[in-house]
């Protein structure tokens, strides 16, 4: 193997477009779909994570591990739009400050989508330029928790999804109740189940593993 990192050239993918989305109990949603967006950048895509929430901790600093691996993938951005704790969850973290931060980032999604179809995709996307030039891949991490906590409408993510142009590859993550409002719309619903978690006997989410 050669010790150089083989350059990654900008591609227009050929079968682009669906809808994903990935719900459940277990663990592995968010990491589904980063393996993705990792997968497309490495193809020369351009791949964009919008991170409605993510919970445990006060900082990007403590937590945020995915977004340093990100930063080292030409053509792989991201950002936050929520709180770093959990909604309903005794981590110190305001429930209204929740609320007001995922609109914002269902506002921010929207733009991202709107971008997207004004950009022209029939060229390859500058790797390194900024999401509102366009994407061919959007991950909107935890989106689906943040409609299932009712800081954002069901009916707000099915728009996201009908507006997207047809060649963006949507992906939608988060929650443990079944996003029904989704069944009709998407072409790839995945549910996540737990059937062991260490979480159950006491064990702590880890950093590297979990975070």
């Amino acid at each position: 193997m050669s010790d150089t990192p083989r350059p990654v050239e900008g591609r227009v993918p050929e079968e682009f477009g669906l809808v994903q989305v990935w719900w459940g109990n277990g663990k592995g949603k968010t990491t589904a779909a980063l393996g993705m967006g990792f997968r497309a950048a490495g193809h020369g895509y351009r791949v964009h994570l919008l991170q409605f929430m993510k919970g445990g901790a006060a900082s990007v600093e403590d937590v945020r591990g995915e977004y340093a691996a990100i930063e080292q993938v030409a053509g792989f951005s991201y950002e936050h739009t929520g709180h770093y704790g959990w909604h309903g969850f005794a981590d110190g973290s305001d429930d209204d400050d929740h609320a007001a931060k995922a609109k914002g980032g269902l506002e921010r999604a929207r733009d991202l989508i709107d971008a997207a179809a004004d950009a022209d995709r029939s060229d390859p996307i500058d790797l390194d330029g900024d999401p509102e030039n366009g994407v061919h891949m959007l991950i909107l991490d935890e989106v689906l928790y943040a409609a299932n906590r009712g800081l954002i409408d069901p009916a707000d993510v099915v728009d996201l999804v009908e507006r997207k142009p047809d060649d963006l590859e949507l992906v939608c993550t988060g929650g443990h109740e079944h996003p029904s409002y989704l069944t009709d719309v998407a072409d790839l619903v995945s549910e996540v189940r737990k059937e062991r978690h260490p979480i159950d006997a006491g064990q702590r989410a880890r950093k590297g593993t979990e975070f």
